[in-house]
């Protein structure tokens, strides 16, 4: 695969907007990154990150809460951000999640996915539990939510905040296990591009 550093010039040509100058800042002072390379043909940029997973509760679609390490401790996990009434970006996303839960197969019970929502003033548990059984999640496919401070707070953590859920851009996170970094795909990676990533995470 060819790779090269991410420019302005290839996250356009991406779709992504790039990042405010103050962004650009925050990210280096609080995220370790490193590998970056381009995937055009694929439409997605992929990185390695470190992030700092804050000391939030947030609740799944039943209303069971958890700080959200606790969400992603013991497996492998696939995350993303969401949020239920998104019309372009998120539909995708969670389709092709669904695709990734149905590509594992009974492989699925030894992955954690996540699907944080960026608006939980309107995504309450209820209504994740509705746009869950609307993509066919499984038990290991937890849709969180929590206080707007809280959900900015992990957004901010992940470095996916842009301010207004309008703005939101597309991104996968893997990560292996704890002790591990995270793989940061930005753009519209496929259900064969997260397979990939994760079975060579697992493989490592």
């Amino acid at each position: 695969m060819r790779t090269m550093k991410l420019t302005i010039a290839a996250a356009l040509a991406l779709g992504l907007a790039p990042l405010a100058p103050d962004a650009i800042a925050e990210g280096m002072h609080d995220h370790h990154h490193h590998r970056a390379m381009t995937s055009p043909q694929d439409g997605y940029v992929r990185t390695q990150a470190t992030y700092a997973i804050p000391n939030v509760k947030l609740l799944d679609s039943e209303g069971i809460g958890k700080p959200l390490h606790g969400w992603l401790a013991e497996k492998p996990v696939i995350l993303n951000f969401i949020f239920t009434s998104c019309g372009a970006v998120c539909p995708v996303m969670s389709t092709t999640f669904s695709q990734v839960q149905d590509a594992l197969g009974p492989e699925r019970d030894a992955v954690r996915m996540v699907s944080i929502s960026i608006d939980p003033e309107h995504d309450t548990p209820a209504a994740l539990k509705a746009y869950a059984e609307k993509f066919g999640a499984g038990p290991q496919w937890r849709m969180l939510t929590g206080s707007l401070e809280g959900s900015v707070t992990v957004q901010r953590a992940f470095n996916v905040y842009r301010g207004d859920k309008m703005n939101h851009q597309p991104a996968t996170f893997l990560r292996a296990s704890p002790d591990q970094p995270w793989v940061r795909l930005d753009g519209f990676a496929s259900a064969a591009d997260i397979l990939r990533e994760y079975r060579q995470l697992r493989a490592n």
